[in-house]
């Protein structure tokens, strides 16, 4: 027989008299998270690489590649984060380790399709697109982006050109190269620079964060310029705060992957 979503309520304990259809329906369509399986998160060095160890047995990615990473001081970040799972693996609080699994099974292969997007990011960078009024979130924009764009213009060679709103500029196809050549061989910086790329929208923020100009407090705040003059002026919005805390947890993950390499 079919269970219905009132029969996964009344199973997971819910008061059947205070039943609702719809809170029923989440309840029932959350995936349940594993139990944790192991007693102990650690590292083991094989083949000139650190691999997670949990009880003493190799880790797998989700497509059963070693988990494996370049540097112990990767390798124990990533296994604080299993060490801090407690009856449940959620890999919500586990931003680390969904960002080593993707550079392992997406950028390890073939890095090349993500320096290419991290040039696309480039070609429209947030850093490149100001406000025409008012006159204190124009100041906003130069304070914090003015800097990192003389930077990559006189470090880099990289000189890009500004426009005001939404109408799109199209970038000097040398300031795309600049920025190309600036950015590393290796698979796992380009992975971790590209998750910090799509979270704040600018490459020359990952470049920054990479190359060591900015810190990642740094590049947090710059990318959210015009979000943290939104809240000032209309007020704070608890669910938008904990989405942007998400995305925090996120890009500070990728710095981490960075300054660990």
């Amino acid at each position: 027989m079919t269970r219905s979503v009132f029969d996964d309520w009344f199973a997971k304990g819910m008061d059947p008299a205070a039943y609702d259809p719809t809170a029923a329906a989440r309840l029932s369509m959350k995936t349940q998270l594993p139990k944790r399986f192991y007693a102990e998160a650690g590292v083991g060095e094989a083949d000139g690489a650190f691999r997670l160890l949990l009880d003493g047995r190799s880790a797998k990615t989700p497509s059963r590649h070693p988990l494996a990473v370049p540097t112990r001081r990767l390798a124990e970040a990533v296994a604080a984060e299993w060490a801090a799972q407690r009856q449940v693996i959620d890999p919500a609080t586990m931003p680390l380790t969904r960002i080593v699994n993707a550079i392992i099974e997406g950028v390890v292969p073939d890095p090349a399709p993500v320096a290419d997007d991290i040039v696309r990011y480039s070609a429209s960078d947030l850093l490149c697109y100001r406000a025409a009024t008012p006159a204190s979130l124009v100041a906003r924009h130069a304070a914090a982006w003015d800097p990192v764009l003389a930077w990559a213009r006189d470090a880099l060679g990289a000189r890009f050109i500004l426009s005001e709103g939404i109408v799109h500029v199209t970038q000097p196809e040398r300031a795309l190269a600049a920025l190309r050549a600036a950015l590393p061989d290796d698979a796992w910086r380009l992975g971790a620079m590209h998750v910090v790329t799509t979270l704040t929208g600018s490459a020359l923020l990952a470049v920054a964060l990479q190359m060591g100009r900015l810190t990642p407090a740094e590049v947090w705040s710059a990318a959210h310029v015009d979000e943290d003059f939104q809240t000032e002026l209309w007020g704070h919005d608890e669910d938008a705060a904990e989405r942007r805390r998400a995305r925090e947890r996120e890009m500070m993950a990728a710095a981490t992957v960075l300054a660990s390499l």
